[in-house]
């Protein structure tokens, strides 16, 4: 599998595409949503640094996928998109809707901040925090920006790896609709809809989703799964912008998902068909009040930000509960932007973050209170910079304090960009580790070091692009899960709580380091082909296993031709090598290549006929041992726009 990935890569030509090239061009937009002017046509990118800045003034590795680009690719689940991000990998333990783990970098899953609309989605019920992708549909998700390397400055807890934000579709100034309808294999139906307008001093985007599967078997069938599990979910996501003046606005974001996942689960004989499902309902929102000064200078962002995810399992055999749990955030802050000068801006602000789970007699919450600053400066034509600093209070282990900074060059107007970033990163032990059963109260924070350098070059009057990225990161008091049996830890030893199946110690230290090279291309109007490839070697530092789950290679080829005759055609191939179930390196995960094939046709100016072929080879793969994933389907559907 080595092999095939290498073969792609030489077949490429040229270094792959550094996902910092992705970027989306702004055209209609003025303002961002804290008053910042836009200028028309730029490329612009707003997670890296909390604030509206061109591509070419950004030091961060970013990859932006585009509202165009969703369309063109057809996507159901928001992880066809991510899985062709460089450095990004993921594992599955079944068909859409299952447990879905998303690294950045060989990062662990849960060390990445996932957000929604800028709001926050980890789930604090979890054992490490993370976020499951599994449900997370595409709906009215419009744009991704996926931002690599440690993040803590600007995010905070968690941003070891990276940080993912999938925004929706935002309000309009003139009446726009957009809607979908498919239907496919296994009983497939995928509904979505959204409209966006402004009415006097109200702008506004709402929208609802609905999609359900027969599925597959999440026990693998090649190793004799035979009962399909499915998976149904209902949606709906909505914006408000509220004028109250000029310079002062409310802005009211929301979103709701409430799936429904059959599982497969452990017996007498391992890992076998059962009757089993997840329910499982998230909900975030947010209201703040936007204002600013100074002519637009100084712009103020105070706001409230809620989390809930709520799941539970239900045995339909023995109709009984097997598990319960609910995680809530809420996080209160508030964020200025200071243009000091016309080369100068300031980022600051202050959070709280308050989470709490339950889980049968548990009840456990913690908080942590922030403090944060970063400065932009360009001091001269080309050239620049940022540096960032962050405080942490945390109620259990006490303070963290981390420090970032990144600078991009460019000498000839942006043609070509160097740029290098250091971050540093910490994540807070969860409230599973903490208080738990396997709890234990003296836990550490983790915390880590990454930096990156890489290069952009545009030619052929801006229709091809090449780069190459280098990253590293280490990793210190990772928490892992540890017997007690001998243990002299103290944890081990509370005879008030005792711990017979272990607890968890922050004891293990990681490190990655790799390469993400691509291409982009526009050989004709209309056709955009993207190459991507990266090398991740990710290994435990003790014992120098590889980390598990982590594919050493990976590539994709994405390419979309709309002709002028309204036909547009398109593939995606995802190549993944080899890589190893655990941490012992004892059981290999075959890699794999998975190909797509899609084709739309415009019957108006407003309403397209689409289809798709999903693995078109019918690749038989796992990425998590014994779990299986799905074969070859064909999907097709009408869509629609104005």
């Amino acid at each position: 599998m080595k092999h095939a990935v290498s073969l792609f890569a030489a077949a490429s030509a040229v270094a792959l595409l550094p996902a910092s090239l992705l970027a989306q061009t702004v055209d209609d937009a003025k303002t961002d949503r804290q008053g910042a002017e836009i200028p028309d046509s730029e490329e612009i990118v707003v997670t890296a640094n909390r604030t509206s800045r061109a591509i070419s003034q950004v030091g961060e590795s970013v990859t932006v996928i585009a509202e165009e680009e969703i369309i063109n690719r057809q996507p159901t689940e928001a992880l066809d998109l991510l899985r062709t991000v460089p450095g990004v990998t993921f594992n599955r333990n079944g068909g859409i809707g299952t447990n879905t783990g998303v690294s950045i970098r060989g990062a662990q899953s849960d060390q990445t901040v996932v957000l929604i609309d800028g709001i926050k989605l980890n789930d604090p019920s979890s054992p490490g925090g993370g976020f499951n992708f599994g449900p997370l549909l595409t709906g009215n998700i419009a744009r991704i920006e996926v931002v690599r390397g440690s993040q803590s400055v600007l995010y905070g807890s968690q941003a070891i790896g990276g940080v993912g934000n999938m925004i929706t579709r935002e309000p309009t100034e003139d009446l726009n609709a957009f809607a979908r309808a498919e239907y496919g294999a296994r009983d497939t139906v995928d509904l979505v809809g959204n409209i966006s307008g402004k009415f006097g001093p109200v702008s506004a985007s709402l929208g609802a989703n609905f999609a359900r599967t027969d599925g597959i078997s999440a026990f693998n069938e090649e190793r004799g799964g035979e009962e399909a599990d499915g998976f149904e979910s209902a949606g709906v996501n909505g914006k408000l912008d509220i004028a109250l003046a000029d310079n002062i606005s409310i802005d009211l974001r929301g979103f709701y998902a409430d799936s429904e996942t059959e599982i497969d689960g452990f017996g007498a004989s391992g890992l076998q068909d059962t009757n089993e499902v997840s329910f499982r309902q998230d909900f975030v929102g947010y209201a703040g009040l936007n204002a600013s000064f100074l002519d637009g200078r100084f712009r103020n962002r105070l706001g409230f930000a809620y989390t809930n995810i709520d799941r539970n399992n239900v045995n339909r055999d023995t109709d009984t509960q097997t598990f319960e749990s609910n995680g809530e955030n809420r996080r209160f802050e508030y964020q200025g932007v200071f243009d000091a000068a016309d080369s100068v801006e300031l980022v600051f602000g202050a959070e709280r973050e308050e989470s709490d789970y339950s889980s049968g007699d548990i009840a456990p919450e913690v908080w942590i209170n922030s403090v944060y600053g970063q400065l932009n400066v360009t001091p001269i034509e080309g050239l620049s910079l940022t540096g960032g600093v962050r405080y942490d209070d945390h109620e259990t282990f006490g303070s963290a304090t981390t420090f970032a900074a990144s600078g991009a060059y460019s000498p000839n107007g942006g043609d070509t960009v160097v740029r290098a970033s250091y971050g540093e990163g910490f994540k807070a032990p969860t409230l599973f580790q903490l208080f738990s059963d396997f709890g234990n109260s003296d836990l550490d924070p983790e915390e880590s070091e990454s930096w990156d350098v890489g290069i952009t070059h545009n030619f052929l009057d801006g229709r091809a692009q090449v780069g190459v990225t280098y990253f590293e990161r280490n990793a210190e008091n990772e928490i892992i899960f540890v017997g007690c049996f001998n243990n002299p830890l103290p944890a081990c030893n509370d005879p008030d709580n005792p711990r017979p199946f272990g607890t968890y110690d922050s004891i293990a230290s990681t490190s990655a380091d790799g390469w993400e090279f691509g291409v982009a291309l526009q050989p004709a109007d209309g056709f955009d082909v993207s190459l991507n490839y990266s090398i991740i070697d990710a290994f435990d530092d003790e014992t120098g296993n590889r980390l598990a789950r982590r594919a050493e290679e990976t590539a994709s080829l994405v390419a979309d031709y709309r002709m002028e005759n309204s036909l547009g055609i398109g593939t995606t191939i995802l190549i993944v090598g080899d890589s190893f179930d655990n941490s012992s390196n004892t059981t290999p995960l075959d890699g794999y290549v998975v190909a797509d094939l899609r084709i739309s046709y415009g019957i108006t100016e407003n309403l397209e006929l689409f289809g798709r072929i999903e693995n078109v080879t019918d690749e038989q793969y796992e990425t998590i041992f014994l779990y299986g994933q799905p074969g070859r389907g064909v999907f097709g559907g009408l869509r629609y726009r104005m």
